[in-house]
């Protein structure tokens, strides 16, 4: 081997060498994500984002993602405060904040937050009835949200949110359940039945109402109208009566005294020929006891 083949050899190896360190050494963090550097041992903090430099050999980074992530936790038995074993399993979602104390105060961060997720679960149900675990599943996210964040948050780490995804009740309880619904769908199916009877009954007693009110004002209406017709025809024969009055007496006035004399005579004459004993005075009789009468008084 001649000294020009050997200077190649010395140049690739030194060339490769040194692409080695650079690509050890250039990272390329993206926005959601930080680089824990230690130098020696030592953290030296959170690089990125961007083009990050690190000494070869002597630099070792650790990436921490800051999205917010969701872990699932299976079900888990837990016991409530009423001696009722159930079934839950949830969703929490955490956020790294400070990069750094996520890798310095904690080893494997998603196993430790699993465990401490699954006791704190078993330690809330605990203190809970199983009614309210089933109604208050609100309350229940709040407190494990709560317990969760006051141990995650000395590792940096903030829990945004906690949510129960199912809870399943002994079996007992679950039949027990079926017979409360299936009764308040009946009752419901009830109250919905008089309700709809009562107002029908409702509606008809205030038709009958009102054909009642129209019947009796029409009724009232015909009397009023009845009344005021017979005044009419009161009034009508009173005036028909007054002016034959004022007739015959207008004719009367026209009638001779021999004439009233010889009516006078006819009406005498029907009065006897009936078969009764009757006694007939004459007016003119009349006349002539008075004109006695007052000559006696004087």
């Amino acid at each position: 081997m001649d000294a020009t083949t050997l200077l190649t050899c010395l140049i690739g190896v030194v060339v490769l060498i040194v692409l080695v360190f650079l690509a050890n050494s250039i990272r390329i963090v993206n926005e959601y994500q930080r680089l824990v550097v230690f130098r020696l041992g030592r953290c030296v903090g959170a690089k990125g984002p961007g083009l990050v430099l690190l000494i070869p050999v002597i630099d070792r980074a650790v990436k921490t993602d800051l999205r917010e992530q969701v872990r699932e936790i299976p079900h888990q038995t837990s016991i409530t405060k009423d001696n009722a074993p159930i079934s839950i399993d949830f969703l929490w979602y955490y956020k790294v904040l400070d990069p750094t104390e996520s890798v310095l105060q904690v080893g494997n961060f998603e196993a430790a937050a699993q465990g401490m997720a699954t006791t704190t679960l078993r330690a809330v149900i605990g203190g809970i009835m199983l009614d309210e675990v089933l109604s208050e599943r609100e309350h229940i996210n709040n407190m494990l949200r709560t317990r969760l964040d006051e141990v995650t948050e000395r590792w940096g780490v903030k829990v945004t949110n906690v949510e129960i995804r199912e809870i399943i009740p002994p079996r007992e309880v679950q039949d027990a359940m079926n017979r409360q619904m299936s009764a308040e769908r009946i009752r419901r199916a009830v109250v919905t039945e008089s309700t709809g009877t009562r107002e029908a009954a409702i509606n008809v007693a205030e038709g009958e109402k009102q054909s009642n009110i129209l019947r009796a004002e029409g009724e009232k209406q015909g009397a009023i109208l009845r009344a005021e017709g017979e005044r009419q025809a009161q009034l009508l024969r009173a005036e028909g009566f007054s002016a034959a009055l004022e007739k015959i007496f207008s004719v009367a006035q026209t009638v001779d005294p021999k004439t009233m004399t010889l009516q006078y005579f006819e009406t005498l004459k029907a009065i006897g020929a009936g078969p009764s004993t009757k006694y007939i005075f004459p007016m003119e009789f009349t006349s002539l006891l008075d004109s006695f009468l007052q000559s006696r008084k004087e």
